[in-house]
């Protein structure tokens, strides 16, 4: 049986990312399994869920950008901002402040999406994994505790409304949105929710892309299900393909051969190492693949660290 690797799912409403793991796991016969970014339960699409030796690939690709779709309703605030929270405010707009709304195509709601897409940091959800002193927020949450949660970088590289539409209550936004990863589109349904102050939450929500994977590509569990009692793995991946995601530095001949001796070299490009998980690049030289890097700093330089090196000749 085919145990190695890694498989993209397509994780349906209800689901936590961990009984997904748990369901692949047992499918492949393996206890090794792990997924790369973590989705809420209401949550659906694009979960990679990596098994036995591919899970050693799997930190390659914990930087990656994310993409999603959602549906946004304004006039209501949820303690965990999306519909699995409780109301904790309801501010819908009347009947005129609608009329106004869709007479100037809702150029409130569009000035508040810009807004939002330009800000560089960003509070994420008392409902969510962050750590705080080794507890995660949502455990103090659900005591009734108020974590104390501090603002993290994050880039939304794009925030596009796809649909706006009328509801018996408030009003509802589709939008699609390709952020940096740690980006909470939860917190950016409530942000849309304070800035309008109507009060937003994330009614639906779904992952489309994580990096170079598109859940274009991926398999729903029954889908899965059905494959593995056929005895057909091929939803079973390579994960060594991984590295042909990472953006590539070319080295020259001097560098590449520094790197294989393991001498110290300045990173060639510009590099954030302020992020909470480092960002992987594949070093290469003439099209050969010489090891997998990150940018360090040390004594103030900013220089290129070995994580896996592949080409010792």
């Amino acid at each position: 049986m085919i145990r190695d690797g890694f498989i993209l799912v397509d994780k349906p409403e209800g689901w936590t990312s961990f009984k997904t793991d748990r369901f692949i796991g047992s499918l492949l016969g393996t206890r090794k399994v792990g997924h790369l970014g973590t989705l809420d339960p209401f949550a659906t699409g694009l979960l990679p869920v990596f098994v036995g030796k591919g899970l050693k690939f799997l930190r390659f690709c914990e930087g990656f950008d994310k993409g999603y779709s959602c549906r946004c309703i304004f006039g209501a605030r949820t303690d965990t901002m999306d519909k699995t929270g409780e109301f904790i405010s309801e501010d819908y707009p009347s009947v005129d402040e609608l009329a106004r709304l869709v007479e100037n195509d809702y150029e409130k709601v569009r000035e508040a999406f810009r807004k939002v897409q330009a800000s560089k940091e960003q509070l994420p959800p008392a409902f969510s994994a962050k750590k705080i002193d080794g507890k995660k927020a949502y455990e103090l949450a659900r005591k009734g505790e108020v974590p104390d949660l501090k603002p993290v970088p994050v880039t939304i590289y794009s925030l596009d409304i796809t649909d706006i539409e009328k509801l018996d209550k408030g009003f509802s936004v589709d939008f699609d949105c390709l952020c940096s990863k740690g980006t909470y589109i939860r917190t950016i349904c409530s942000d849309l929710g304070d800035i309008t102050g109507y009060g937003a939450y994330a009614d639906s929500l779904r992952r489309t892309v994580n990096g170079q994977f598109n859940v274009k590509d991926a398999f729903t569990p029954d889908e899965i299900q059905k494959m593995a009692e056929a005895q057909d793995y091929s939803f079973v991946r390579d994960a060594s393909e991984t590295i042909s995601f990472l953006p590539e530095i070319a080295l020259d001949a001097k560098q590449a051969k520094d790197l294989r001796f393991g001498r110290k070299i300045a990173f060639p490009i510009p590099a954030d190492t302020d992020n909470d998980s480092r960002l992987y690049y594949r070093a290469t030289h003439e099209g050969q693949l010489i090891a997998a890097v990150y940018p360090a700093v040390e004594n103030g330089a900013l220089l290129m660290r070995i994580e896996r090196l592949y080409a010792h000749d």
